[in-house]
Formats: structure tokens, sequence, C-alpha cells
């Protein structure tokens, strides 16, 4: 059983991630900025994990992970960091520099360091019911698949780069926008 921090992990995205690594039977700490929500997502993991074992939630970062051998670190950054959206994308932008340092760093001890760049994703918090109509299709539009992204396509990429299947993939942006960003 491996053990596992997922900050943000309240809900969105992160609780997403959090409910696929339970039910891969792996034991999940959570770390966020509201109790009452940990509380609650805690309680959703368990259920996810059909025991009440296995899940613990901290305000911010009162837990401190430890890297082991073989460890993978998952960082977020976004679409917005491509596209020069002012200082969200940059702070994106850093996130990924951030993660190309840390494969070099922690690469010759055997631990990877990837990041996840989610486009449109339903189900996150990142746009709080403030997304228009209007907006919302036209993101949907810039995909090649035609389809918003959910908190699960974004999980399961996750699971990828933390099994491994991934062992050799480290240092890298994995866009998980539907090809509305591609890289090029």
């Amino acid at each position: 059983m491996r053990q596992v921090v997922v900050t943000g992990g309240g809900t969105g995205i992160g609780l997403a991630v959090a409910v696929e690594f339970v039910r891969a039977g792996d034991s999940v700490t959570i770390t966020g900025r509201r109790e009452h929500v940990l509380k609650e997502a805690v309680g959703r993991l368990a259920a996810a994990a059909g025991r009440s074992a296995g899940a613990a939630g901290y305000v911010c970062f009162d837990a401190t992970p430890r890297l082991a051998r073989d460890a993978r670190i998952i960082s977020f950054s976004s679409i917005a960091a491509r596209r020069g959206a002012g200082s969200y994308g940059a702070a994106k932008a850093a996130v990924e520099a951030w993660t190309a340092d840390v494969a070099a760093e922690l690469g010759p001890r055997g631990i990877t360091a990837n990041a996840v760049s989610p486009g449109l994703t339903l189900g996150s918090e990142f746009f709080r019911d403030g997304l228009t109509d209007a907006r919302r299709e036209r993101l949907v539009a810039e995909t090649r698949t035609g389809r918003a992204g959910t908190t699960e396509d974004v999980a399961a990429t996750v699971m990828f780069l933390a099994s491994p299947a991934a062992r050799h993939l480290t240092g890298q942006v994995i866009h998980v926008n539907g090809g509305a960003y591609l890289g090029r």
C-alpha cells in the first residue's frame, strides 16, 4: 500500500484524484484550506474505499509528505500557463519550471516529477460557477474532442503517472485538455 498526499484534495480535481488512490487501496492524506470541506471529503474517501481507515485530512500543510524511493511527484499547472493569463498564468508556468528542476534533482534517486495541465474541467471549483454559457461553449469548441474535461479525466492521468508504467516519464507537462492546447 502506498502513502499518498494530495494537496487541494478537498474538492474538484484533487478530490477525484484522492478517490482514485483510495479505490486502488492506497492510504491517502489530503490537505486544503477549509477544515469543514476536508472533513466531508475524508468521509467521501472512506465511503469510496469501503472502509473508515486509509484517509486523513489536514488543513494546509499540517502534514509533510515524506519522499521515498520510487516516489511520484505530480503537480498541477494549467492551460493558462501557455496562454499568458496574467499572474495566474505566471504562477502556473513557475510550477512547470519547478517540476523540471525537481525531476533533475530527484531523478537519480528514482523519483519522478511531472505536472498535469488541465484545460476546462467540469466538477472543479476553478470557475466557481462564474463561467458564462458563451465562454464554456467557446472553450469546448477549442477542444479536439468536442467536450469539456471532467475531474475523472484528470484523475485517470494522475493514476497513470503514479503507476510503474510511468517510471521513465519525468520532467514533463501532461496536457489533459481534449487537444485545446497541443504543445506546439
